[in-house]
C-alpha cells in the first residue's frame, strides 16, 4: 500500500481483498489498536465493542441479591 497526501493528513488505500476480509463498507470506522515501527493493527468499531462485551462477560459479575436500580436516586444531585 502507498501512503498518499489527503488534505493535511496522510491516507492509505485498503486493497479490496482486505476490505472483503474485514467486511468493511464506506462509512465504517476503524481504530488503530497497536502500532510498531512499520506495522499497524486496526480493528473495526464493531469488533472493538464485541471484544469489550466479551471481557465484561468473562468477569461473571452478578448484582447483589435484592438490588434494585432507582433512576430517580441515580439522577439526584
Amino acid at each position: 500500500m502507498q501512503v498518499s497526501k489527503w488534505g493535511n493528513s496522510l491516507a492509505v488505500r485498503l486493497p479490496k481483498a482486505l476490505v472483503d476480509q474485514l467486511g468493511l463498507k464506506e462509512g465504517d470506522e476503524l481504530s488503530v489498536v497497536a502500532a510498531k515501527p512499520g506495522t499497524i493493527e486496526v480493528e473495526t468499531r464493531e469488533a472493538q465493542r464485541r471484544r469489550a462485551l466479551e471481557r465484561m462477560a468473562a468477569r461473571n459479575w452478578t448484582l447483589p441479591e435484592g438490588y434494585r436500580f432507582d433512576r430517580d436516586e441515580a439522577n439526584t444531585r
